[in-house]
């Protein structure tokens, strides 16, 4: 859009889009995943339970995520995004792509500080996944889960403070990815 001067008086001046910018709309920004895949070889499916969560993660996450990569959106584009997580050289690499495939960044973490979050969060939920099987008193139930809860939620703000400079992410979209990157350790 291109402004101009207009001049409505000794002190005031204001700006006027000039004729015509609005006659066609631009592109609307989607900031947001609209397509997930996990590599096959990285994320082989392991525990029902664990696939159950990585099942879940995936369909929350499409149904209601925000997700803006910085470098795309400096570029002109702003979504909406499809995403590829896999493992390459041991360290997790997001592929981030638009719409049409089209990849448009690749984005690389160390694994290394994601490991003890990921620990606690297995031990935790195998307790928790024990509990339900033993059927054992609720109270007890309810006390893990709000353990594997804090747990998740502090990986989830560990993901964000290490995509700070590249995505920006809700809390929520950060916990569902967090679930997937989870499961990159229980390879093999």
């Amino acid at each position: 859009m291109i402004l101009r001067p207009v001049d409505y008086g000794e002190d005031a001046h204001h700006f006027l889009p000039s004729p015509g910018c609005f006659d066609k709309p631009g592109p609307m920004a989607d900031p947001r995943i609209i397509a997930i895949e996990l590599d096959d070889e990285t994320f082989p499916t392991h525990a029902i339970a664990v696939d159950r969560e990585r099942q879940v993660a995936i369909y929350d996450l499409l149904a209601d995520n925000s997700f803006t990569p910085r470098r795309p959106t400096e570029k002109g584009f702003d979504g909406p995004y499809r995403v590829k997580l896999r493992v390459e050289e041991g360290r997790l690499a997001i592929d981030i792509a638009d719409a049409g495939g089209t990849l448009l960044e690749t984005i690389k973490l160390g694994l290394t500080r994601f490991r003890r979050a990921i620990k606690d969060y297995f031990a935790i939920c195998e307790s928790y996944f024990r509990a339900l099987g033993d059927q054992q008193n609720p109270a007890h139930i309810e006390t893990i889960d709000m353990a594997r809860r804090g747990i998740h939620n502090g990986g989830a703000e560990l993901l964000i403070e290490c995509l700070e400079n590249k995505v920006a992410i809700d809390f929520e979209t950060a916990r569902r990815l967090f679930t997937l990157i989870a499961a990159l350790h229980l390879r093999g």
